[in-house]
């Protein structure tokens, strides 16, 4: 089973994607680097958790 994620953290995730969406990528290491550059967030894990959201969203819009 996977995480429970907050809904203010999904809204903000999809904020971030619908400004940014055409430079993420299918690639994890990738989109923690495009998150460095376009935003400031408070701690690594966040980084890293809203670079994992982004990219099953990504991939899920690709299958679609």
């Amino acid at each position: 089973m996977g995480r429970i994620l907050h809904g203010k953290f999904r809204r903000e995730a999809n904020k971030i994607l619908e400004k940014y969406g055409d430079l993420f990528t299918t690639d994890y290491r990738k989109n923690i680097k495009i998150l460095e550059a376009i935003t400031v967030l408070p701690s690594k894990r966040l980084r890293n958790m809203l670079a994992g959201y982004i990219t099953r969203q990504i991939k899920k819009l690709q299958s679609s």
